[in-house]
């Protein structure tokens, strides 16, 4: 009799164990159904699509030359100075190099063209670069210490056809936001990978939407997520993510998921992260020298920025598709139909 009761005993508890891992299921996995993104990491796998879109995902670089003129303090150069004739009278000159690397989509490829989604800020450089000296004893008197002037710059954009050189089809400073554009010499190319899921509404974003951000810190294409915090910050539809951001990211997709896997939206891409600009002493550049031995050579002043992780911004979607649409006869002009974007 006392083995009969222990059995139910044990029946009743396998039954209420059983019942309450239900009910704890169905509360964990809701069914997604309520047409608003969602806030919890997706319930199923999702490795397929995200490695589809991440082969539309590609790095560019920006390569910008320019020519160094410096002069002395004593000269007392003013801005209002500077011209041609005053730039062949400089101090010295010097040729430099900048690189800007970043990370761009594929959102166009028809026929013999390709368009790309990246920030404005990796591909467009100034034409020119103005350093001043500072006085402690009157720092309101400032004289022209260099000149930079670009001599050239070029877009390259990794993985692409022929020289993958891209020209800037669209660009909006103040957004940040750039679609460059490369026209093929063969129609006769290996299919190019294309972002095929649409563009979403950054607007609906809620504190706590979950996102996947892909991209390319450091040169290694990463995928990473973040939570959004300030949905709609400037009234634009821009937000805050807490993903970790490091140089090569500007530019990254931004996907959130609504109603569960596979319901990617592309909500936005990433622009930059909060940072600290200090002032820093540098040796010359492409000059090698032994760390052991003194340094002799010339000494330059350099800007450095510290990344302070775990803020990272975001431009909207809407942001995106409104420069495109304002600049819907441009591209048409240039035989770019977006007209799928505006649906």
């Amino acid at each position: 009799m006392k083995i009969c009761n222990k059995f139910v005993l044990l029946l009743i508890l396998i039954y209420m164990l059983t019942s309450c891992s239900k009910k704890i299921y169905r509360v964990a996995y809701p069914t997604l159904s309520d047409g608003r993104y969602d806030s919890e990491f997706p319930y199923k796998n999702c490795s397929k699509e995200l490695q589809e879109i991440s082969e539309a995902v590609t790095k560019v670089f920006c390569n910008t030359y320019y020519r160094n003129y410096y002069f002395s303090p004593d000269r007392r150069v003013v801005p209002k100075d500077i011209n041609k004739k005053l730039l062949e009278t400089a101090d010295g000159t010097v040729d430099l190099k900048n690189t800007v690397s970043g990370t761009a989509t594929v959102i166009y490829f028809q026929a013999d063209q390709i368009a790309i989604l990246t920030c404005s800020h990796v591909v467009s450089k100034p034409d020119t670069i103005i350093n001043f000296f500072t006085f402690e004893d009157n720092p309101s008197e400032k004289f022209v210490q260099t000149v930079s002037v670009k001599q050239k710059q070029e877009i390259l954009v990794y993985g692409m056809p022929e020289d993958g050189v891209f020209e800037v089809l669209l660009l909006d400073s103040e957004n940040d936001i750039a679609i460059l554009n490369k026209e093929l010499k063969s129609t006769t190319v290996a299919k190019i990978p294309v972002l095929k899921y649409p563009f979403g509404k950054a607007k609906e974003l809620e504190w706590g939407s979950f996102v996947y951000l892909i991209g390319f810190p450091m040169g290694y294409k990463v995928i990473t997520k973040g939570i959004v915090s300030q949905p709609d910050r400037d009234k634009r539809g821009a937000f805050l993510i807490d993903a970790l951001f490091n140089r090569g990211l500007s530019g990254g997709i931004l996907l959130a998921v609504r109603d569960g896997v596979p319901n990617f939206e592309v909500v936005g891409i990433t622009t930059s992260a909060a940072a600290e600009t200090e002032t820093v002493l540098v040796p010359e550049r492409n000059k090698s020298y032994d760390e052991t031995v003194p340094y002799e050579g010339k000494i330059y002043v350099d800007n450095k920025k510290s990344i302070n992780y775990g803020i990272t911004k975001a431009i909207s979607a809407e942001a995106i598709l409104n420069l495109i649409k304002e600049n819907r006869e441009h591209l048409l002009r240039k035989g770019y139909d977006f007209k799928g974007f505006l649906n």
